[in-house]
């Protein structure tokens, strides 16, 4: 049986109806740019990620530029994150020429080790990225508690995570700003690019609806230089059409999540801790072995499809080579990119495609 890593087709026999009337409407009012579908979308988000405000954009990468530049980063400044994690997280820091400096993970959640942070911090640090990895909110307390300290900003990376819950309070509630992307492999995914800002202060959420259009308010009349992030109202409809049932997914890929941990047991791989107090969305399920690249090549024979998130570090990115950075820096980071991988986690797997995956990697090691 052919399990795919995901079947976006599988979702949209769900709610595909609901989709089509709502872009149809799109397409009819000739408004295709913002509008009133997306406003809806930001106090539905907002709404749902318990802040006052959310702020759409064009992409998760652009959430997080325009988090950076509302907080006036630039050249000079340094921003303290992980090197475990998709490459925009430091990325954005670079476009503003700004630097990224790095900090190990822990070896059992993926997320950035707290106790690491306060080492990093030197009289240029200005922000702090902590990334909410694999749907699971990273340790915030001792973060924000070392930022009130410092006077540091705390953006959450939350691209993966909509909808986590750390000690009852959701992604995106309690640094600063929050940047999450709508990429259609999310768990709340558009049919396209896009992405969103959360925050709890008005003066920052108005200063990123000015940086999204260039800057200007009113139109033509720039006061910022900001970037083209509009969001397109056909992707807020989509996004209008798929809030509602987020819930839902997250208690189906939760459940498939348990069932992996308990057919999994007992095998030579390390499976995805969940942290006392918080609630993951599982956006990936990623288990962890020596024969990961073996293990790979065999599921995938299976016709059973596998990602890596992610096999380079970003501090042994070539890109990164003027950082300074070398070969062992992270050791934590180093040794997941080598040996993780993820499986079919989305709620629309069947019960035979969840035991054609774990049956595949039980007889792979021979149970």
């Amino acid at each position: 049986m052919s399990v795919p890593l995901l079947d976006l087709a599988a979702q949209y026999r769900e709610v595909g109806e609901e989709m089509e009337t709502a872009v149809l409407e799109v397409l009819r009012s000739g408004r295709y740019i913002k509008g009133e579908k997306m406003v809806a979308m930001e106090r539905a988000l907002a709404e749902y990620c318990g802040v006052e405000h959310a702020v759409a954009c064009a992409s998760g990468t652009d959430a997080l530029l325009l988090a950076l530049m509302a907080l006036d980063v630039g050249p000079g400044d340094e921003v303290i994150t992980t090197p475990y994690t998709f490459f925009a997280t430091a990325g954005s820091i670079s476009r503003l020429g700004a630097k990224p400096v790095f900090v190990d993970i822990e070896p059992a959640t993926y997320n950035i080790d707290p106790g690491q942070v306060a080492g990093a911090v030197t009289e240029r640090t200005r922000a702090i990225i902590p990334v909410h990895l694999y749907g699971q909110c990273a340790e915030m307390e001792p973060i924000l508690e070392l930022a009130a300290r410092k006077n540091l900003a705390v953006i959450e990376d939350a691209a993966q995570a909509v909808g986590a819950v750390s000690r009852e309070k959701k992604a995106g509630s309690m640094g600063v700003m929050g940047c999450f992307s709508f990429f259609p492999s999310k768990n709340l995914g558009a049919c396209g690019d896009g992405g969103f800002i959360t925050t709890g202060r008005d003066d920052l959420a108005e200063l990123l609806t000015v940086l999204r259009e260039h800057g200007a308010q009113p139109k033509y009349y720039h006061r910022l230089v900001g970037i083209n992030s509009r969001m397109d109202a056909l992707q807020a409809a989509v996004i209008l059409v798929k809030l509602p049932h987020l819930e839902r997914w997250h208690r189906g890929r939760r459940k498939n999540a348990a069932y992996y941990s308990r057919a999994l047991e007992g095998l030579p791989l390390a499976l995805p801790l969940v942290r006392e107090g918080n609630q993951s969305v599982f956006n990936q399920y990623v288990i962890r072995t020596p024969r990961r690249d073996e293990l790979k090549e065999y599921l995938t024979k299976k016709g059973i499809g596998t990602e890596i998130y992610y096999p380079v570090p970003l501090h042994l990115q070539q890109c990164y080579e003027r950082l300074g950075y070398r070969r062992g820096d992270f050791p934590e980071s180093e040794s997941a990119a080598l040996q993780t991988l993820a499986l079919p986690i989305y709620p629309q797997l069947s019960e035979e495609q969840l035991d054609e995956v774990a049956g595949a990697i039980r007889e792979f090691f021979g149970r």
